[in-house]
């Protein structure tokens, strides 16, 4: 058993490096040359046949299970600049997908494991919602993060996803977890999910007391005439390279990783979501001349909007859009502009179009 073990983990170690060192130059290399060709369709059946590829390769020769391939070949491609665009273009297959995969766990769980175990549930949602919500306080405490930022990442980690069922179910097939064990972490997993939204009801009304007792951190930008920027993804590092020199601005990052790279890049920084009120004060909002929205969910982007509009009538709100829909929900809620990005190319071709010569008179 443990010969057997040693094979199938030195398979497993095998298949990661091989994917960490040459799936991340390769398959994003040919993600690239295939949105080169400019075909929409081309793209799309590219995104596929590399994620089901590598999930059916690493099965067939390193023989982990097809869902673990799966969740390799999703990291690989998230490493590319393109990984938005896959994402837009499968939508309605991981739409499908998704209904499926929670269609499957529904039919695995086993409910008389509530009435068999009911003691050994409990203590397995104890561990997934209490133990794991109190260590990742602990550790983002250390990093001496605010409270209230810790507090969020606590109950974001307060349930377990797929990933867990991956696990179980290799568990399962090295006889290192009984099948008792698999239904504990699908029972585990169901509840947790269940409960996670009444933890973040919970939240949102902790949070507004707990940020009024922590102190100020805005930057010393916020404290004059300014720019507040909401999203620095791809729309967002071009608005803020485009600003630099011309008006102190303020980026509102709700990614930790990234918010702390645009520190160190020289940016005053506030680290949250925006949708937050107490987010747009410590950006200082009532001083800002301009706030770009440029997340794209257009609905989070519209309670930015409404907030900010209500906080600063004065200011100049500008917003993304990606329709005329989403044009007339931002307009609505306080936006004095919502740009789509087609249209704006399309200015800018124009822009450039030779100009009509005046009719000569004879």
């Amino acid at each position: 058993m443990l010969g057997a073990l040693a094979i199938t983990l030195g398979k497993v170690a095998a298949f990661v490096v091989l994917m960490l060192v040459v799936g991340r130059r390769v398959i994003p290399w040919i993600l690239h040359r295939v949105a080169h060709t400019g075909s929409r369709e081309l793209f799309r059946l590219g995104v596929l046949a590399m994620a089901l590829g590598v999930a059916f390769g690493s099965s067939a020769l390193f023989g982990v299970s097809f869902a673990l391939g799966a969740f390799f070949a999703g990291m690989i491609m998230a490493e590319s600049e393109l990984s938005q665009q896959a994402a837009n273009e499968t939508l309605p297959l991981r739409d499908a997908f998704a209904v499926l995969f929670f269609v499957s766990i529904g039919m695995l769980f086993d409910p008389s494991v509530l009435l068999r175990q009911p003691l050994a549930v409990a203590a397995t949602v104890a561990i997934i919602v209490v133990g794991k919500s109190l260590a990742a306080l602990v550790i983002v405490l250390a990093f001496k993060r605010p409270k209230s930022v810790a507090l969020t990442i606590s109950a974001s980690l307060a349930q377990i996803g797929e990933f867990s069922f991956i696990l179980a179910g290799l568990g399962v097939s090295l006889k290192l977890l009984p099948p008792e064990g698999r239904d504990l972490v699908l029972a585990g997993a169901i509840l947790s999910i269940l409960l996670n939204p009444l933890l973040f009801a919970l939240l949102d009304k902790i949070l507004p007391t707990l940020a009024a007792r922590e102190p100020p951190r805005q930057p010393d930008a916020a404290a004059q005439p300014h720019a507040v920027l909401v999203g620095y993804g791809r729309v967002g590092r071009a608005v803020a390279e485009g600003l630099k020199g011309r008006t102190p601005l303020v980026v509102i990052e709700d990614d930790l990783e990234r918010a702390d790279a645009l520190r160190e890049a020289g940016f005053a920084v506030i680290q949250g979501n925006a949708v937050r009120p107490e987010v747009l004060k410590s950006a200082g909002l009532d001083k800002a001349t301009h706030l770009f929205v440029a997340v794209p969910n257009p609905f989070e982007a519209a309670r930015i909007i409404e907030q900010a509009r209500a906080a600063n009538p004065k200011a100049a709100i500008i917003a993304r859009a990606y329709s005329d829909a989403d044009v007339a929900l931002l307009r609505q809620a306080g936006a004095n502009q919502a740009l789509i990005g087609e249209q704006e190319i399309a200015r800018a071709m124009l822009a450039l179009a030779p100009k009509r010569k005046a009719a000569t008179v004879h």
